[in-house]
C-alpha cells in the first residue's frame, strides 16, 4: 500500500517585514510541511481553512504547483489568514496574526496512512478540538506526527495550551519541537527532561531542533540522546526552517518504512539509531537549504540528493 499523507492545519499569507520594507509569501506551518513532503516525492494533501479571495487563490495555486492535493471545503473561511513576521538583524522571525481556524469536513479518513498536525491548528478553537477528534479517529490505521510550533501571540500563555499540547503528544508516534518552544511551554526545565517525559507518554521518537546548534533526538527503545549537527549555510531567513525540517524527517521516515501503513508504527517503536539516521540527515539538509533562501522554500528531492552526494556525512 502506498502512503498518503494528510497535513491538517493552517495555511496563510506571511507578510515578512524587515527594516522599512515588507513582502508577502505563501506560508502557514501545515501548508509548508505539506509542500515539503510533496516536493520530496510523496503523496501529500492539505486540509486547511482559507477564504475564496485573492490571497486564498494564491495559497491554492502554491499548493497545487507544489503537488499538494487540497481537501474540498478548505476555501470555506470568510477571509484568508495573515501572519505578520518581523525579522531581526539575524533573520529570526516574531509573529502577529489575523486569522480564524476551523476544519472542513474531510470525508474518507481511511485513504490516509499518515497524519501530520500541530501549531495554531491544534490549539486555536473551534478547530483545535476537531483536530484532536480527527487524530483519535485516524490513529487505528495511520501514524501521527506533531509539531507544537508555539505562537505566543495566539496561544497567550503556557497554562492555556499545555494540556492540549500534551494530549496530542500522547497520540503521536513522532514529535518534533524547537528548544524555544519547550522553553516557552516549560520555563527553566531542561530539554532532556521534557524529551524523556514525552517519550514515556507515547511517542516512539522525539526530536528537538536547536537552530544553529543542530538537534537532539530520542527513541523509545534507546535511553541515550543523539545529537545531530546542523548544516553550515549562509542564512537568508529562518521562515519555514522548522517546517522544512519536519517535512524532511517525515519523508525520510516514510521512505524507511517507519511511518505510514501496515507495521510502520511498530517498526518505529523498535527502531535503533541506524534505522532513523538517514531520515534525520534528510531533515537537516532540507532545513539547511530552506534557511539559505528567503521565505518558506521547499527543496525538491533532487536538491537534497545533490547536497548529500557532495557530503557523504549527510546521507
Amino acid at each position: 500500500m502506498s502512503n498518503k499523507v494528510l497535513c491538517l492545519g493552517e495555511a496563510l499569507i506571511d507578510v515578512v517585514m524587515r527594516d522599512d520594507s515588507s513582502v508577502e509569501h505563501v506560508g502557514g506551518s501545515l501548508l509548508n510541511v505539506a509542500a515539503g513532503i510533496a516536493t520530496l516525492g510523496n503523496d501529500s494533501s492539505i486540509c486547511a481553512w482559507w477564504g475564496p479571495d485573492e490571497r486564498g487563490a494564491r495559497l491554492a495555486a502554491w499548493a497545487t504547483d507544489s503537488g499538494v492535493a487540497i481537501v474540498p471545503g478548505t476555501d470555506s473561511a470568510e477571509k484568508t489568514a495573515v501572519a505578520y513576521a518581523k525579522l531581526d538583524a539575524d533573520g529570526r522571525a516574531t509573529y502577529e496574526f489575523d486569522l480564524e481556524w476551523n476544519v472542513p469536513e474531510i470525508g474518507d479518513l481511511g485513504q490516509y496512512t499518515h497524519l501530520h498536525t500541530g501549531s495554531i491548528a491544534a490549539t486555536l478553537e473551534p478547530g483545535g478540538s476537531r483536530v484532536v477528534e480527527i487524530a483519535r479517529a485516524i490513529k487505528p490505521q495511520a501514524t501521527i506526527s506533531y509539531d507544537p510550533n508555539i505562537r505566543p501571540a495566539l496561544m497567550v500563555s503556557p497554562e492555556q495550551v499545555r494540556g492540549r499540547v500534551e494530549e496530542i503528544v500522547e497520540l503521536s508516534d513522532l514529535v518534533k519541537v524547537s528548544d524555544e518552544d519547550l522553553d516557552w511551554l516549560y520555563p527553566g526545565e531542561p530539554v532532556e527532561n521534557v524529551m524523556r517525559r514525552w517519550i514515556a507518554a507515547g511517542p516512539s521518537m522525539v526530536v528537538v531542533t536547536r537552530g544553529p546548534w543542530g538537534a537532539y533526538a530520542l527513541l523509545a527503545g534507546n535511553r541515550d540522546l543523539l545529537h545531530i549537527d546542523q548544516m553550515d549555510v549562509e542564512v537568508g531567513d529562518t521562515v519555514g526552517a522548522g517546517d522544512s525540517f519536519m517535512a524532511g524527517l517525515i519523508s525520510g521516515l516514510l521512505k524507511a518504512g517507519l511511518l505510514g501503513a501496515g507495521e510502520a508504527r511498530q517498526r518505529l517503536r523498535d527502531a535503533g539509531w541506524s534505522d532513523v539516521q538517514p531520515a534525520l540527515h534528510t531533515a537537516v539538509v532540507t532545513s539547511g537549504i530552506t534557511v539559505s533562501k528567503n521565505g518558506a522554500y521547499a527543496p525538491a528531492a533532487a536538491e537534497v540528493e545533490a547536497v548529500q552526494a557532495a557530503d557523504p556525512a549527510l546521507r
